[in-house]
């Protein structure tokens, strides 16, 4: 299966979107080469900013660039962009329903060996807390270049999660991308997985093996968590009875949370969440932190069938 990261496709689709709309800017918090905006830089070099290592500065940028008409994205790495510009986002973006679109790579504990302070398991909770943000974590590197279309074409302030390692190609150019939406990947009876960004791939993995065992478990991409696809959750809970989150990130105001925050009100069914306990990442490798985390195919199928004996 081909392999992409996510950074990677967000890079390729600035420069397609900037080949068709001249009001595209991007801004960068001097981490280019790592965010991958280079490539925007390399051929628009008119239309784009090095920020320095200023991300406050670079969001109050983008706030005034995107006030004067420009559609704007600003990227350094989650744990700053989000962090360190917190009251810049809220104030000078969101508060004024701003064109800008925060574009955040490296996020969760697949940045590896920069360790707890350079890993962000606590971006999604902080941007789904701020009114007037969209938050999408793609899966692949499809679902990127049709976000990045989708968000500019959408307008306002935007949250968009990438990642900085190669991730598996689940999806083709036939994808229907929407925000508000999540994709069923497969229907299921017993259980459902709703996962999103690099967890969606070992989720699909995961119902596949069950199927072996004679489990129907279903999967659904829930790509936009704000707005939220509720609609599909109650969907897939009514249809199966159990649902299990997978997300890398904390399972404190992420996915789990707001999967759970759906189901409460609107169909109470039993849910297990996967991510990372209230704890702070490591150095490690991606792959090696992600075992030790539990955020893999063979503990997803462990909690489903936990998840069936909590349903009885």
């Amino acid at each position: 299966m081909e392999k992409i990261a996510t950074r990677d496709a967000y890079g390729q689709a600035l420069v397609e979107l900037g080949r068709k709309y001249d009001d595209v800017l991007v801004l960068d918090a001097d981490l280019s080469k790592s965010t991958k905006t280079i490539d925007f830089a390399k051929v628009f070099p008119e239309r784009f900013i090095n920020a320095g290592i200023a991300e406050q500065n670079m969001i109050g940028m983008a706030a005034g660039l995107a006030a004067s008409g420009k559609k704007v994205f600003a990227s350094s790495f989650a744990i700053f962009a989000t962090g360190r510009a917190f009251e810049q986002i809220r104030n000078s973006l969101a508060y004024g329903k701003l064109n800008v679109t925060v574009a955040a790579t490296h996020a969760g504990i697949t940045v590896g060996e920069d360790g707890g302070s350079h890993q962000a398991v606590e971006d999604i909770a902080l941007m789904r807390s701020v009114p007037n943000m969209k938050v999408i974590v793609p899966a692949d590197a499809v679902a990127v270049k049709k976000a990045v279309t989708a968000v500019y074409e959408s307008g306002g302030p935007c949250y968009l999660r990438l990642g900085r390692p190669q991730v598996p190609v689940i999806y083709d150019e036939n994808y229907d991308f929407q925000i508000g939406k999540g994709s069923e990947l497969k229907t299921g009876t017993d259980a459902v997985i709703i996962a999103c960004g690099i967890m969606v791939e070992p989720s699909l993995q995961a119902a596949e093996l069950l199927e072996n065992q004679g489990l129907n478990v279903g999967v659904v991409d829930m790509y936009s968590l704000k707005p939220l696809d509720e609609a599909l959750i109650v969907q897939a809970a009514k249809r199966s009875g159990a649902v299990l989150t997978v997300e890398e990130h904390s399972i404190i105001g992420g996915l789990g949370s707001a999967v759970c925050e759906t189901l409460c009100s609107c169909y109470p069914v039993p849910v297990l969440r996967m991510g990372l306990p209230d704890v702070f990442g490591q150095s490690g490798k991606p792959a090696e932190l992600l075992d030790f985390y539990g955020l893999n195919t063979e503990q997803i199928m462990t909690n489903i069938h936990k998840l069936l004996d909590l349903k009885g």
